[in-house]
Protein backbone atom coordinates (compact mmCIF):
# COMPACT_ATOMS: atom_id res chain seq x y z
CA UNK A 1 0.00 0.00 0.00
CA UNK A 2 1.30 3.48 -0.46
CA UNK A 3 0.72 6.15 1.60
CA UNK A 4 1.50 10.12 1.89
CA UNK A 5 3.01 12.13 4.60
CA UNK A 6 1.70 15.52 4.91
CA UNK A 7 4.50 17.57 6.94
CA UNK A 8 6.60 20.78 7.77
CA UNK A 9 10.10 21.74 8.40
CA UNK A 10 12.24 24.55 9.74
CA UNK A 11 15.14 24.13 7.59
CA UNK A 12 18.37 26.05 9.43
CA UNK A 13 19.58 22.39 11.02
CA UNK A 14 19.15 20.60 7.30
CA UNK A 15 21.38 20.63 4.25
CA UNK A 16 18.39 20.51 1.89
CA UNK A 17 15.60 17.62 1.79
CA UNK A 18 17.85 15.00 -0.02
CA UNK A 19 19.30 12.59 1.29
CA UNK A 20 23.26 13.89 1.40
CA UNK A 21 26.65 11.47 2.14
CA UNK A 22 28.15 14.04 4.29
CA UNK A 23 25.26 16.37 5.90
CA UNK A 24 21.57 15.81 7.69
CA UNK A 25 18.37 16.41 5.66
CA UNK A 26 14.85 16.18 6.16
CA UNK A 27 14.52 13.05 3.94
CA UNK A 28 16.91 11.36 6.47
CA UNK A 29 15.75 11.93 9.83
CA UNK A 30 11.96 10.62 8.66
CA UNK A 31 13.24 7.88 7.08
CA UNK A 32 15.07 7.05 10.35
CA UNK A 33 11.88 7.32 12.34
CA UNK A 34 9.79 5.92 9.75
CA UNK A 35 12.06 2.49 10.14
CA UNK A 36 12.18 2.18 13.38
CA UNK A 37 8.52 2.88 14.29
CA UNK A 38 7.50 0.14 11.24
CA UNK A 39 10.66 -2.17 12.58
CA UNK A 40 11.55 -2.70 8.53
CA UNK A 41 13.87 0.02 5.82
CA UNK A 42 11.78 2.22 4.93
CA UNK A 43 12.01 4.93 1.67
CA UNK A 44 10.22 8.00 1.04
CA UNK A 45 9.81 10.37 -2.26
CA UNK A 46 9.54 13.99 -1.62
CA UNK A 47 7.01 16.25 -3.72
CA UNK A 48 10.74 18.22 -4.12
CA UNK A 49 14.11 18.95 -3.32
CA UNK A 50 14.23 22.09 -1.08
CA UNK A 51 17.87 23.43 -0.29
CA UNK A 52 20.05 24.11 2.25
CA UNK A 53 18.38 26.35 4.58
CA UNK A 54 15.05 26.23 3.18
CA UNK A 55 11.82 25.87 5.34
CA UNK A 56 8.53 24.19 4.45
CA UNK A 57 5.24 24.98 5.97
CA UNK A 58 3.96 22.05 3.73
CA UNK A 59 5.58 19.29 2.44
CA UNK A 60 4.29 15.84 0.92
CA UNK A 61 6.20 12.51 0.76
CA UNK A 62 5.53 8.91 -0.44
CA UNK A 63 6.62 5.77 0.81
CA UNK A 64 5.15 1.79 0.63
CA UNK A 65 4.29 -0.45 3.48
CA UNK A 66 2.30 -3.84 2.94
CA UNK A 67 0.32 -3.82 6.08
CA UNK A 68 -2.06 -1.43 6.91
CA UNK A 69 -1.67 1.89 8.89
CA UNK A 70 -3.90 3.74 11.22
CA UNK A 71 -2.80 7.26 10.75
CA UNK A 72 -3.53 8.82 13.69
CA UNK A 73 -1.30 6.71 15.51
CA UNK A 74 1.60 7.05 12.97
CA UNK A 75 1.12 10.19 13.20
CA UNK A 76 1.57 10.47 16.80
CA UNK A 77 4.56 8.03 16.56
CA UNK A 78 6.20 10.22 14.01
CA UNK A 79 5.70 13.47 16.14
CA UNK A 80 7.46 12.03 19.25
CA UNK A 81 10.36 10.56 17.29
CA UNK A 82 11.03 13.02 14.79
CA UNK A 83 13.42 16.30 15.99
CA UNK A 84 11.36 19.57 17.06
CA UNK A 85 12.01 21.27 13.45
CA UNK A 86 10.04 18.71 11.58
CA UNK A 87 6.17 17.82 12.35
CA UNK A 88 3.76 15.47 10.36
CA UNK A 89 0.26 17.02 10.00
CA UNK A 90 -0.65 14.08 8.55
CA UNK A 91 -0.51 10.52 7.06
CA UNK A 92 -2.98 9.01 4.52
CA UNK A 93 -3.49 6.38 1.70
CA UNK A 94 -3.52 6.94 -1.74
CA UNK A 95 -3.64 4.91 -4.91
CA UNK A 96 -0.95 2.26 -5.69
CA UNK A 97 -0.04 4.25 -8.64
CA UNK A 98 0.55 8.11 -6.68
CA UNK A 99 3.20 9.99 -6.66
CA UNK A 100 4.31 12.93 -4.28
CA UNK A 101 6.50 14.89 -6.92
CA UNK A 102 5.41 13.65 -10.35
CA UNK A 103 1.71 13.73 -9.49
CA UNK A 104 2.01 17.73 -7.87
CA UNK A 105 -0.22 20.39 -10.06
CA UNK A 106 1.95 23.05 -8.45
CA UNK A 107 4.28 24.47 -5.94
CA UNK A 108 3.85 27.76 -3.89
CA UNK A 109 6.72 29.44 -2.84
CA UNK A 110 7.00 32.85 -0.24
CA UNK A 111 10.10 34.47 0.29
CA UNK A 112 10.26 37.14 2.93
CA UNK A 113 12.17 40.32 3.10
CA UNK A 114 12.58 42.46 5.97
CA UNK A 115 12.66 46.42 5.37
CA UNK A 116 13.64 46.85 9.23
CA UNK A 117 16.01 45.74 11.90
CA UNK A 118 14.11 42.57 13.70
CA UNK A 119 16.11 40.63 16.37
CA UNK A 120 13.75 37.90 16.22
CA UNK A 121 13.55 37.39 12.60
CA UNK A 122 16.79 37.94 11.29
CA UNK A 123 17.34 34.24 10.94
CA UNK A 124 14.07 33.76 8.77
CA UNK A 125 13.88 36.75 6.40
CA UNK A 126 16.11 38.47 4.17
CA UNK A 127 16.80 42.15 5.83
CA UNK A 128 17.54 44.27 3.39
CA UNK A 129 16.70 48.11 4.99
CA UNK A 130 17.44 50.01 1.21
CA UNK A 131 14.21 51.53 0.05
CA UNK A 132 12.38 49.35 -2.76
CA UNK A 133 10.10 50.17 -5.47
CA UNK A 134 7.57 48.00 -5.01
CA UNK A 135 5.33 48.50 -7.86
CA UNK A 136 8.70 48.45 -10.70
CA UNK A 137 9.23 45.23 -8.59
CA UNK A 138 5.64 43.90 -9.19
CA UNK A 139 5.80 45.27 -13.10
CA UNK A 140 8.87 42.96 -13.39
CA UNK A 141 6.73 39.93 -11.96
CA UNK A 142 4.67 40.40 -14.69
CA UNK A 143 7.00 40.01 -17.72
CA UNK A 144 7.79 36.51 -15.99
CA UNK A 145 4.44 35.53 -17.50
CA UNK A 146 5.44 35.74 -20.83
CA UNK A 147 8.08 33.17 -20.85
CA UNK A 148 8.35 29.35 -19.91
CA UNK A 149 12.18 28.92 -20.49
CA UNK A 150 13.79 30.32 -16.92
CA UNK A 151 17.33 28.81 -17.38
CA UNK A 152 18.45 32.27 -16.78
CA UNK A 153 18.09 31.80 -13.42
CA UNK A 154 18.73 28.24 -12.88
CA UNK A 155 22.11 26.85 -11.16
CA UNK A 156 24.48 25.96 -14.41
CA UNK A 157 25.55 22.55 -13.05
CA UNK A 158 21.76 20.43 -13.19
CA UNK A 159 20.78 17.44 -14.65
CA UNK A 160 17.42 18.57 -16.00
CA UNK A 161 16.11 18.27 -19.60
CA UNK A 162 14.24 21.15 -19.56
CA UNK A 163 14.34 24.79 -18.23
CA UNK A 164 10.75 25.11 -19.11
CA UNK A 165 7.98 26.49 -16.25
CA UNK A 166 4.84 27.77 -16.04
CA UNK A 167 4.44 30.23 -13.76
CA UNK A 168 1.08 30.87 -12.64
CA UNK A 169 1.26 33.38 -9.40
CA UNK A 170 4.14 36.23 -9.40
CA UNK A 171 3.15 39.22 -6.62
CA UNK A 172 4.75 41.02 -4.31
CA UNK A 173 2.68 42.94 -1.32
CA UNK A 174 3.49 44.98 1.66
CA UNK A 175 2.65 43.94 5.32
CA UNK A 176 4.02 46.47 7.57
CA UNK A 177 7.67 46.15 7.75
CA UNK A 178 7.88 42.94 5.69
CA UNK A 179 7.86 41.98 2.04
CA UNK A 180 6.15 39.03 1.00
CA UNK A 181 7.07 37.65 -2.55
CA UNK A 182 4.62 35.07 -3.56
CA UNK A 183 5.29 32.47 -6.40
CA UNK A 184 3.33 29.63 -8.16
CA UNK A 185 4.06 26.99 -10.55
CA UNK A 186 3.73 23.70 -11.87
CA UNK A 187 7.89 23.09 -11.48
CA UNK A 188 10.78 24.99 -10.42
CA UNK A 189 14.58 24.84 -11.06
CA UNK A 190 17.29 24.44 -9.18
CA UNK A 191 17.49 27.77 -7.17
CA UNK A 192 15.38 29.07 -9.13
CA UNK A 193 13.28 31.38 -6.74
CA UNK A 194 16.28 32.80 -4.78
CA UNK A 195 17.32 33.80 -8.33
CA UNK A 196 13.98 35.79 -9.34
CA UNK A 197 13.96 37.06 -6.09
CA UNK A 198 17.33 38.57 -6.09
CA UNK A 199 16.61 39.92 -9.64
CA UNK A 200 13.14 41.26 -8.00
CA UNK A 201 15.44 43.31 -5.43
CA UNK A 202 18.06 44.54 -8.35
CA UNK A 203 14.69 46.10 -9.69
CA UNK A 204 13.05 47.92 -6.64
CA UNK A 205 16.86 49.10 -5.52
CA UNK A 206 16.92 50.93 -9.35
CA UNK A 207 19.91 48.78 -10.69
CA UNK A 208 17.77 47.28 -12.96
CA UNK A 209 14.68 48.35 -14.88
CA UNK A 210 11.58 45.85 -14.99
CA UNK A 211 11.85 45.99 -19.02
CA UNK A 212 15.00 44.52 -18.26
CA UNK A 213 13.93 41.33 -17.55
CA UNK A 214 13.29 40.41 -21.42
CA UNK A 215 16.73 40.53 -22.29
CA UNK A 216 17.99 38.81 -19.13
CA UNK A 217 15.27 36.28 -19.58
CA UNK A 218 16.41 35.66 -23.14
CA UNK A 219 19.76 35.05 -23.03
CA UNK A 220 19.40 31.80 -20.97
CA UNK A 221 23.05 33.52 -18.91
CA UNK A 222 22.66 32.74 -15.22
CA UNK A 223 25.06 35.66 -14.92
CA UNK A 224 22.70 38.20 -16.15
CA UNK A 225 20.37 37.76 -13.78
CA UNK A 226 20.47 38.91 -10.39
CA UNK A 227 22.18 37.59 -6.95
CA UNK A 228 20.68 34.74 -5.05
CA UNK A 229 19.01 35.66 -2.14
CA UNK A 230 19.93 33.71 1.37
CA UNK A 231 18.08 30.64 1.21
CA UNK A 232 16.48 31.34 5.06
CA UNK A 233 13.93 33.79 4.02
CA UNK A 234 12.30 30.88 1.65
CA UNK A 235 9.46 28.91 2.78
CA UNK A 236 7.41 25.92 0.64
CA UNK A 237 3.84 27.02 1.34
CA UNK A 238 1.82 24.61 -0.71
CA UNK A 239 1.72 22.13 -3.08
CA UNK A 240 -1.34 21.05 -5.11
CA UNK A 241 -2.73 17.70 -6.19
CA UNK A 242 -5.58 16.29 -7.95
CA UNK A 243 -8.45 15.81 -5.91
CA UNK A 244 -8.81 12.31 -6.77
CA UNK A 245 -5.49 11.18 -5.13
CA UNK A 246 -6.70 9.56 -1.95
Amino acid sequence: MRYFLELSYNGKAYHGWQNQPNAISVQEVIEKALSTILKEKIDIVGAGRTDAGVHASQMFAHFDFDNPIKPEDLTYKLNSFLPKDVAIQDVFSVNAEAHARFDALSRTYHYRVSTLKNVFDYDYSYQMHLPLDIDAMNKACKILFEYNDFQCFSKSKTDVKTYNCDIMEAIWVQNGSELLFTIKANRFLRNMVRAVVGTMVNVGLGKLKPEDLHQIIESKDRGKAGFSVPAHGLYLVRIAYPENIR
